[in-house]
């Protein structure tokens, strides 16, 4: 496709690039599950002119969702990553680049929490956001963490109310959600002209004109700017009364030109929120109906003008591996490639694809690149540009791209690709610990080999996948973030790799941990004749705050343990660590150091003084007063009022703290905290109590202490030598 354009591209830009760094936005669109992502994404693509019939997620035939389990759930698996073009038209409310077309990479996300690792790692390697908000429903649980998650990232974003042709839609109170239970400096740049059935098109707060969609045209294509008057016309001159003085709060130009009376114009203030918006300092807010196709050209439009480009957002931060010290990596199409992978996806026909986002320089087909994880090289033998499900072959990708390669092998998400000879680490993305897991093992015998292959690919693709072997019982886990996570698994295996397997019931991925701290001391001496086994060494143990992790160190000093053994009794106490003490849980949380011990000059052994570490480390655990810890979901449910008392009385039953309860328009909302262990089934039950008008959604909150009653009965079954223990 080739674009005549006059525009002033700067000196980072590849003389053979289409689309300049300038005029190129990488977004992802992200929200609570349900909220409207797809059908918006779908939206955009169809007035970019890259599809030319808008499908429906109900009828699963959108662009993005285009997995089988996609199309038949309606509901987004897998974050999508599509390449559309947006020409601002002239005759519209946004003028600012008219005659320049810009390139806009979309990345559509889940909403299902089990899918949280697909918005994690879209949101490391993107420049901007649009998150969706139900016009209804308002700030919901996973629109919390998608926005922790964009914050996190320290990526800016815009916010569209959507579905504001919903009974119930109440664009102001989704406003007032966002800036009280997200922090966010939000004010509207695009209000709802009308709401429910009476949604008519947009109001443009700072041109102060209407955009009324032709009720005719179902396409939304037909539109025509019109003046204000009436309420209309005082409601769209309070929002931008408001809206300049919140930009004049953050922004001195806009502050002086408020101050000396004088006028600003709609691009000054323009301007203005687009700095601010870059900074993360301040939130647009627009209005619409994607399913309705009203606002969505504003959206594509707000993009344009307030989310930055490659060059606009601060330089990636970088670990220089030869110098140990950080460096910046700023967009530079002459500058040494360098690009995070992270993304892995097997393609039936064209074998593994690695995503990259490109930060620095220009990568051509068949250049050799340097994985500085693991020190080997890899040849990038083909190039593509991702268009969902589909593949288009290039010839080079330029810094701010985000694309695919086809040849790297030695791969895994987070790794850095560089030209040879530059040895850098970018920062990877970090993902949650599975929080659920079950046994699973192919319905043949024949199916064995096939099922390993198919876990290993899926656990490549997915970073909060796991799959292990107990050791104890010799059983094949798979482990994952819920429910769902595990059934889609499941279900690609006999799908795409033609594996049946029979599944166990899911099991908690509960965690031991200690509460105070201790000392002991391992030995490990065999004498059987000739040359015998010996390790000797002594810890102490402490715990850490939740979340903080594990720390193993050494403190030996005057060589009481010779320095080569030193590792051994680490990596004995790592194994101990892995297994558990109580009830064969990982543990998590506390600190370790190796102290003291002992050396044989003769029958000291590798072996010996790993074993040593492992019988020390049990030993301070069991002083160490051992608990187990059971991930807590945060759950919100929205309930007719009628139904509340039974939706709290179950919630109680089922060990559950409520956090608050508030009212929404003919609903109320309530939320607590639950173990995971007692949801299971939950949605079945909430239908049930509420004769199916009550709708939930949790997600991971954090890891509590087991009730002391519950964890005997478990232990009784697990443990027995430990029941009693204090």
């Amino acid at each position: 496709m080739s674009v005549a354009v006059t525009e002033e591209r700067s000196a980072l830009n590849a003389p053979d690039r289409e689309y300049s760094l300038e005029r190129t936005r990488n977004i992802g669109i992200a929200a609570h599950i349900d909220a409207g992502k797809t059908t918006t994404t779908e939206r955009i693509l169809f007035y970019t002119g890259l599809i030319h019939k808008m499908g429906e997620v109900h009828d699963g035939n959108t662009v993005t969702d285009w997995m089988s389990q996609e199309k038949e759930r309606g509901i987004t698996i897998t974050s999508a990553a599509i390449t559309c073009f947006w020409k601002q038209a002239k005759d519209g409310l946004f003028k600012s680049y008219p005659d320049i077309p810009h390139r806009i990479n979309i990345i559509d996300t889940p909403g299902h929490v089990d899918f949280t690792a697909e918005v994690e790692r879209s949101m490391r390697v993107l420049d901007g956001a649009v998150a969706v908000f139900c016009g209804v429903a308002g700030v919901q649980p996973q629109s919390e963490t998608v926005w922790r998650q964009a914050t996190k990232y320290r990526v800016p974003r815009i916010a569209f109310v959507n579905k504001m042709d919903r009974t119930g839609a109440d664009f102001d109170y989704v406003v007032s959600e966002m800036r009280e239970k997200l922090g966010a400096y939000a004010f509207p740049v695009v209000l709802p002209l009308g709401a429910e059935d009476h949604l008519q098109g947009v109001i443009d707060v700072i041109s102060q004109k209407a955009v009324v969609y032709d009720e005719a045209d179902l396409s939304g294509l037909s539109h025509r700017v019109v003046d204000l008057s009436g309420d209309q016309k005082e409601r769209a001159e309070a929002a931008y009364m408001e809206l300049l003085d919140a930009v004049a709060e953050k922004d001195d130009q806009i502050m002086e030109l408020v101050l000396e009376e004088k006028p600003v114009e709609p691009s000054i203030l323009k301007a203005a929120i687009r700095r601010l918006t870059c900074q993360l300092e301040f939130v647009p807010v627009l209005g619409g109906s994607a399913f309705k196709n009203k606002g969505v050209h504003a959206v594509v439009d707000a993009v344009i003008d307030y989310l930055p480009s490659p060059v606009e957002v601060p330089a990636a931060q970088a670990h220089d591996l030869t110098k140990d010290c950080q460096l910046e990596v700023s967009a530079d199409d002459g500058g040494s490639f360098c690009g995070l992978a992270f993304k892995l996806w097997t393609d039936p026909f064209v074998g593994k694809l690695v995503f990259i986002r490109v930060y620095r320089g220009t990568l051509k087909k068949g250049d050799t690149l340097l994985n500085t994880r693991t020190g080997k090289r890899e040849r990038a033998s083909r190039l593509l540009m991702i268009q969902a499900d589909k593949r288009t072959d290039c010839e080079a990708v330029y810094s701010g791209d985000i694309a695919a390669i086809v040849g790297v092998r030695q791969v895994t998400t987070g790794d850095t690709l560089s030209q040879q000879g530059l040895q850098v680490s970018l920062e990877p993305p970090t993902f949650p610990e599975p929080v659920i897991s079950m046994a699973i093992e192919p319905k043949t015998k024949a199916d064995r080999e096939k099922l390993s292959e198919g876990l290993q690919r899926l656990s490549e693709e997915d970073p909060t996948f796991r799959c292990y072997t107990n050791e104890e019982t010799g059983q094949l886990i798979i482990a994952g973030m819920g429910e769902l996570h595990l059934e889609i698994i499941r279900d690609r295996l006999l799908r795409e790799f033609k594996v049946g397997a029979n599944a166990g019931a899911p099991q908690i991925a509960y965690r031991e941990t200690i509460t105070q701290a201790a000392e002991g001391e391992g030995k490990f001496i065999r004498q059987s004749g000739g040359r015998g086994q010996y390790g000797h060494a002594k810890v102490r143990i402490r715990p850490l705050e939740r979340g903080k992790g594990i720390s193993v160190e050494s403190q030996i000093v005057g060589g009481v343990i010779p320095k080569e053994f030193v590792p051994h009794v680490i990596a004995g106490i790592q194994e101990a660590i892995a297994g558990g003490v109580l009830a064969n849980y990982p543990m998590v949380d506390l600190a370790v150091e190796v102290f003291d011990g002992s050396f044989h000059e003769v029958d000291a052994t590798e072996l010996a003084y790993k074993m040593a570490g492992i019988f020390a480390f049990k030993e301070a655990a069991e002083r160490a007063s051992l608990t187990l810890l059971e991930p807590l979901m945060k759950v919100e449910v929205t309930t007719p009022d009628e139904y509340q008392g039974d939706i709290l009385g179950d919630l109680n039953r089922r060990r559950g703290k409520i956090l608050s309860i508030d009212a929404k328009p003919q609903m109320t909302l309530i939320s607590a905290e639950v173990p995971l262990a007692e949801m299971f089934g939950y949605a079945t039950a909430a239908r049930s109590l509420s004769k199916g008008r009550a709708s939930y959604s949790m997600e991971p909150c954090r890891f509590d202490p087991v009730p002391s009653q519950i964890l005997n009965t478990m232990l009784e079954t697990v443990s027995p030598m430990m029941v009693n223990r204090d």
